[in-house]
């Protein structure tokens, strides 16, 4: 498995197979968050990314909102602690600030707080349940990107 990850950025009709097959594993199946709460019409306005092994594979998926929202972050259990999240959210964090977003958020599960905060996220606000599982707003602000004249 120590193979090379790549992220793939993309529309929902070109990333939509291996997202959903990441997201129902993690969150379906793992997590026992019903697939009608799993799955909403947001995906199609959104920016994904998708971590693929070398056999170009999915392994870890999440989304970028049109409003600067970062959510359904999933890898893959077998595909865990290999820094395949970071790789996802640094793909979608940099997508945001291409976008000119002051902020990213997310809703982070209790137990993910640590590796947003790593990240430079902050939490906001209390305790929340979404799907049964306990979440707290996470937001970062991002540095304008600077180019030179």
């Amino acid at each position: 498995m120590g193979g090379k990850i790549r992220v793939v950025v993309g529309d929902w009709n070109t990333l939509k197979d291996q997202a959903v097959a990441i997201r129902t594993e993690v969150f379906v199946h793992e997590q026992n968050v019903p697939p009608r709460e799993e799955l909403d019409a947001r995906d199609t306005d959104c920016l994904h990314a998708v971590a693929c092994d070398e056999m170009g594979r999915g392994v870890g998926t999440g989304r970028l909102l049109p409003d600067a929202h970062i959510g359904r972050m999933a890898v893959r259990k077998p595909f865990r602690a290999m820094g395949i999240g970071s790789m996802l959210l640094l793909a979608l964090i940099d997508r945001a600030r291409e976008r000119g977003c002051p902020e990213v958020v997310l809703a982070a599960q209790l137990h993910a707080t640590r590796f947003y905060e790593r990240h430079g996220f902050a939490a906001r606000g209390d305790i929340f349940l979404d799907a049964g599982i306990e979440h707290v707003m996470m937001h970062r602000a991002l540095n304008p990107i600077v180019t030179e004249k």
